[in-house]
């Protein structure tokens, strides 16, 4: 059985191939193609968790905080 990605795993791939940077709405509607959950908490969370792990780059402006893969390809090269 081939092994499936967790749901943070593939937000992040996701995320990766995103041209600009993501909001917690986008995550959102990212997750909810899927069939995992796609409320806005869940993806807020993943978007922190990420962060923590230090794959994501979180950037406040306006008001707003959108995020920004560190790595960006399967390489590890940004």
């Amino acid at each position: 059985m081939p092994d499936q990605p967790t749901r943070r795993a593939w937000l992040l791939a996701a995320i990766q191939r995103e041209t600009g940077p993501v909001s917690t709405g986008r995550a959102e509607q990212l997750l909810s193609t899927t069939g995992w959950s796609c409320h806005r908490n869940t993806a807020r969370k993943d978007l922190r968790s990420l962060t923590r792990r230090g794959l994501l780059h979180a950037v406040d402006a306006d008001g707003r905080r959108t995020y920004t893969p560190t790595i960006t390809g399967k390489d590890g090269r940004s």
